[in-house]
């Protein structure tokens, strides 16, 4: 029909458009009819069907917690061959799609709904933390269990720890023994690494803390964590997920002090949480107390009103004298740039210190906090190599300006000093030794003699 020419050339930039028809039988006089094995053309590869009950068997909520439950039912209470029973089904089930409602079952024997309340058309199981006795030797045992499967799958840590989370915030929901076995159980759990200190966050939530669920649950939890530890340990965990200066958030605004929180957990048995949390709040107050000293020292404040300060801030944080000379001693070496010229920075800081001796002095009125001064010095000028030969200059500056007295000084010399940079300083301070050797003993004569 084209004439001899035969068809139109197809342009370079048209575009090729397959037909989906199937194409005439070939001219060979075999009938199209018998041949069946030419394949009909696809748009994009082949497609499987999957029957619809293999579908929801595998993606239905239900389903998956129908398996778990008849399977925990077959194993009893032996929690070994319930860790033996979990770690096979993995290969089976998703536990990825619904690590919740496996967790759910484990701690509570059924899929929870939200408040914490198990939903009465769904199957219960009786082998899980809830229905467990409640003691710590069971709690151990099931979170053995916990500890397995998530080695096993590892993909699960992430959604145990949501779980928890949330089993938390649900604690008004459970009964007082099943508040009790879920503290167990996150004790050890958090002592065996399983969990991070940081689920404890959901502890803080305002309802559970006014109503004083809050507070009952940690008692339980850090009882079974110390156990398993000990409150080094406990408090290193705490530190590394900076939760350990929020303890006492676990109570109510109005009774956030550590005379509230030290009396309750100590009547509960937890007296090293108590003394802890002490010392957490001093160091806190220590830091806050030098802070506050530095600003007030660059402002240039009197120093009455900076002794005032630091007096009200020892009452009431509880901080002794000693603690306090090594704090107003690193505020005041803190506010000036030291020359670094080592002839030059000897000059430079005792004038600097002579205009501070008076606040220095009114700190030293211990015998304990003239030796923790003589410490900070020699431990200051070793680490700043230009003051090593400024040491023997500072002190007896000192003892001019009355911060530092005779017996501090030569006991320093005889037995107090430390290691750094021993042999240098001694060396420096041996002649004002004995001048204040043969001062001491030339009084003492003339007190004998006016007798």
């Amino acid at each position: 029909m084209y004439g001899a020419a035969g068809p139109p050339a197809r342009s370079a930039s048209a575009p090729v458009v397959h037909s989906l028809r199937r194409p005439p039988p070939p001219a060979t006089g075999v009938s199209f009819m018998n041949n069946q094995k030419q394949q009909k053309p696809t748009l994009s590869g082949q497609r499987f069907k999957t029957r619809k009950r293999d579908e929801k068997e595998r993606f239905d909520p239900t389903q998956f917690q129908d398996c778990i439950i008849q399977g925990l039912t077959e194993t009893g209470t032996d929690l070994e061959a319930v860790a033996k029973f979990l770690d096979a089904s993995g290969a089976k089930l998703d536990y990825r799609r619904y690590a919740e409602t496996l967790f759910d079952i484990l701690v509570a024997g059924g899929m929870l709904a939200p408040g914490g309340t198990l939903a009465d058309d769904m199957m219960r199981t009786d082998v899980c933390v809830f229905a467990a006795q409640e003691d710590l030797e069971t709690m151990q045992a099931f979170a053995q269990v916990f500890n397995k499967l998530i080695r096993r799958y590892k993909y699960l840590e992430k959604g145990f720890e949501d779980e928890v989370k949330k089993l938390l915030l649900f604690l008004k929901g459970f009964s007082e023994s099943e508040r009790n076995k879920l503290a167990m159980l996150t004790g050890v759990l958090l002592a065996n690494g399983t969990l991070n200190a940081s689920i404890l966050n959901s502890l803080y939530n305002e309802n559970l803390v006014k109503e004083g669920v809050s507070a009952a649950f940690a008692v339980k939890l850090f009882k079974s964590w110390i156990n398993e530890k000990d409150i080094n340990a406990v408090a290193a965990s705490l530190r590394k997920v900076s939760m350990d200066n929020r303890l006492m958030e676990l109570f109510p605004a109005n009774k956030q002090s550590v005379e509230h929180f030290t009396k309750y957990f100590t009547e509960a048995g937890l007296k090293e949480l108590s003394e802890y949390v002490r010392n957490q709040q001093t160091i806190g107050a220590r830091k806050e107390l030098q802070k506050e000293l530095q600003e007030q020292m660059s402002r240039g404040d009197p120093f009455k009103d900076i002794i005032l300060y630091v007096k009200e801030e020892m009452k009431k944080n509880n901080i002794p004298e000693p603690v306090v000379i090594g704090i107003v001693w690193s505020s005041v070496m803190s506010t000036v740039e030291w020359n670094k010229k080592e002839e030059l920075v000897a000059e430079q800081a005792i004038k600097h210190l002579k205009q501070y001796s008076p606040l220095l002095a009114a700190f030293t009125t211990q015998g304990q906090s003239e030796l923790t001064l003589l410490l900070k010095i020699q431990e200051y000028c070793y680490d700043n190599i230009h003051f090593m030969k400024a040491f023997q200059k500072i002190v007896v500056l000192f003892y001019k300006a009355e911060v530092l007295s005779e017996e501090p000084i030569l006991k320093w010399y005889k037995d107090a000093h430390v290691a750094k940079g021993k042999s240098v300083f001694l060396e420096q301070m041996k002649k004002f030794v004995e001048w204040l050797k043969n001062a001491e003993e030339e009084s003492e004569s003339e007190a004998e003699e006016g007798d």
